[in-house]
């Protein structure tokens, strides 16, 4: 199933901060900041990766169940959302 790229342009961003965030983590162990700033900061990150995996998700539901072209049924939707629990 393609995703349309204008629809998923919020998770882009979220994906592209969430970028910038990880750099800003690797930078910070590199300079020897304090553990909990730097934790703080990773699961700041891994939350943004779960949300934009969600909202990819939540998009390609939507276009199985109004487009219904058949190339993914309801096994491969529940292994993909299960992949991010």
């Amino acid at each position: 199933m393609q995703l349309d790229p204008t629809e998923l342009t919020p998770v882009i961003n979220r994906l592209k901060r969430a970028q910038g965030q990880l750099t800003a983590v690797t930078r910070m162990l590199e300079e020897g900041q304090d553990c909990k700033d730097i934790v703080t900061q990773l699961a700041a990150v891994s939350k943004a990766l779960d949300r934009a995996g969600f909202a990819i998700i939540a998009t390609g539901l939507e276009q199985c169940l109004t487009q219904k072209d058949g190339s993914m049924d309801k096994k491969d939707l529940e292994k993909l959302f299960l992949s991010l629990a």
